[in-house]
């Protein structure tokens, strides 16, 4: 266990066998995340057997649908992987619950930034944080891979959405994304700036994939009522809250996990999917892609990842062997 830099190498392996209700794909892209660092690092919830291939998403090709009826061989589908492993390969095992159909004018490489992202996005907003047309919604980490899938999502749902990044280029991502209000958290007091935002009447929703000093810092700046929804970590540092805080405010606490929501509501799962896939095919949201790159690229990538200093979600072309 390590940095991605230093602990992922490519080998050759046999072509995986799908069982009873899953499908083999041909990875046509799969999406890095910052679970994937964790994983590498041996600082996530689960910690698999060694070795293993991270990559928890992806675009592919069914090359073998097995028993189940609703792909064929040829589709081209978003996959979210068992275990959130296996992406990082030419080939891969999905369960066919999900496997989900996509829009045709995306690229490969955007659908496979399509799944968890905008499942985290809709899932928290709509599901969790039941967001509102007219709310007020802040996003932490909004030029971000989750991020800017929340900023999508939350303007499609109606909200005025104020996005928190790091940084001009950031903030710039941020404004092109369509977010109303942009917040730069190296310059600017973020509470100040919500509340400035708002009309003095503070966030009714926080998405926050962060943590850390980023969380108590967006808890300040919650409206009577507000929801604040626990997405991640991926500053460091796992959210801390003393529940005097939200009883003083009258404000909510929300965790927001798509696996739960897979295991218990896949109908719901399923119909968000077709949602997202429906706004996808409109042009209404659309990934933000940070970089595209050859599999002798994975390690550096999902390093960059692991570090902060990338934009949008990163995708890796297993089927390009270039160095």
């Amino acid at each position: 266990m390590g940095e991605p830099r230093d602990v992922l190498s490519l080998r050759d392996t046999p072509v995986p066998t799908p069982g009873r209700g899953q499908v083999l794909v041909e990875v046509l892209g799969a999406a890095l995340g910052f679970p994937d660092a964790l994983l590498c690092r041996g600082a996530y919830q689960d910690r698999p057997d060694l070795p293993f291939v991270p990559g928890a998403e992806v675009c592919g090709r069914v090359v073998d649908a097995g028993t189940v009826t609703d792909v064929a061989e040829g589709d081209r589908v978003a996959a979210v992987l068992p275990g959130g492993l296996g992406g990082l390969a030419q080939y891969a095992v999905a369960d066919a619950l999900q496997v989900y159909a996509v829009p045709p004018n995306l690229t490969d490489a955007e659908v496979a930034g399509l799944s968890t992202a905008y499942l985290t996005a809709w899932l928290g907003l709509h599901r969790r944080g039941a967001l509102q047309p007219g709310e007020n919604l802040v996003v932490s980490a909004a030029a971000g891979g989750v991020g800017s899938a929340a900023v999508q999502i939350g303007r499609a749902a109606g909200a005025c959405v104020i996005a928190v990044t790091r940084g001009a280029t950031k903030t710039a991502v941020a404004r092109d994304l369509g977010a109303h209000v942009v917040v730069d958290s190296l310059t600017e007091s973020v509470a100040e700036r919500i509340r400035e935002g708002t009309g003095g009447r503070g966030a009714d929703v926080v998405f926050d994939p962060v943590g850390g000093d980023t969380y108590h810092e967006l808890a300040k700046a919650l409206a009577f009522g507000g929801r604040i929804l626990v997405v991640g970590y991926a500053g460091g540092e796992i959210q801390t809250a003393r529940l005097n805080r939200p009883l003083l405010g009258s404000y909510s606490i929300v965790g927001v996990n798509v696996g739960l929501h897979v295991r218990n509501e896949p109908d719901l799962v399923r119909d968000a999917m077709a949602r997202i896939a429906a706004l996808g095919a409109s042009g209404v949201v659309r990934p933000l892609l940070g970089a595209v790159s050859p599999m002798g690229a994975a390690a550096r990538q999902l390093q960059a990842v692991a570090d902060g200093n990338t934009v949008g979600r990163v995708v890796v072309e297993p089927w390009n062997a270039e160095a």
